[in-house]
């Protein structure tokens, strides 16, 4: 019953809904992705020589720089140099990011410019990283078909990436994202944290795999970007901080 209650919810709310939601996606602005390269090299204080680890994010806007300015601003970067000063380490990192995409979308689109790519070398660490949800939530997909695509994209990047750690995002907090009304804010945040139920369930299925959540206060406005909908700078820089942290404890529990 708790996985089908946005559905639930949302039934007897329709017609409001769409109407909602067709208001919504019309009076938002429309942000481009960021400039620059979507990759790079972090390197922390006082370290240099060492063999960098290399950090792959897979995701939807926010992985395409979606919010802020300059790719260095966005997750993956942000995410590269938190886990350079943890680890003490350079971080090679790679963004492949897609505006609009779900997970279907990612496996269709996303996953064949991962063959450029070439296999870790020997003693490689290699950290992936799957960042989706939004997409999913407001094309109301069901939990079952979330873990599906999700199953299927995540088994993917393992056989084609091998990666010493596979970190799975949560759905972003959508309940307190500024730009949507209620109560369209309230069941799409509803149907964000059964898709991240989801999330978590595969991580559980999956070898050196992690589930992550979403830990931000939309309602600070600081940390979004001025569409009320995408991570600002700022609030790419605490989601990096999560992530770093739990991939740090991730990778000593492999040990």
């Amino acid at each position: 019953m708790r996985r089908w209650l946005p559905e639930l919810l949302a039934l007897p709310l329709l017609p409001w809904l769409l109407v909602q939601g067709k208001r919504t996606r019309r009076i938002t602005p429309r942000l481009p992705e960021a400039d620059g390269a979507r990759e790079g090299l972090c390197t922390p204080p006082d370290v240099s020589s060492a063999v960098p680890v290399v950090l792959i994010a897979i995701g939807e806007s926010p992985v395409a720089g979606v919010g802020v300015e300059h790719q260095e601003e966005a997750i993956t970067a942000q995410f590269a140099q938190e886990l350079a000063v943890a680890l003490k380490r350079p971080v090679r990192w790679r963004a492949f990011g897609k505006n609009g995409a779900t997970v279907a979308d990612a496996c269709h689109e996303v996953l064949p410019q991962l063959q450029q790519l070439p296999m870790p070398q020997a003693g490689e660490m290699r950290i992936v990283l799957i960042a989706f949800g939004v997409n999913d939530s407001t094309a109301f997909h069901s939990s079952s078909r979330y873990h599906r695509d999700l199953a299927a994209l995540a088994r993917a990047l393992q056989q084609q990436l091998s990666p010493t750690l596979l970190l799975i995002s949560g759905a972003p907090p959508l309940h307190l994202f500024p730009a949507l009304p209620q109560p369209l804010r309230h069941v799409l945040g509803m149907k964000a944290a059964a898709l991240s139920r989801a999330a978590q369930q595969l991580a559980t299925e999956l070898p050196q795999a992690i589930y992550v959540p979403v830990r931000s206060d939309a309602r600070e406005r600081s940390l979004m970007a001025h569409d009320g909908y995408h991570p600002s700078a700022a609030g790419a820089r605490v989601w990096a901080q999560q992530l770093a942290h739990a991939a740090v404890e991730g990778l000593r529990g492999l040990k």
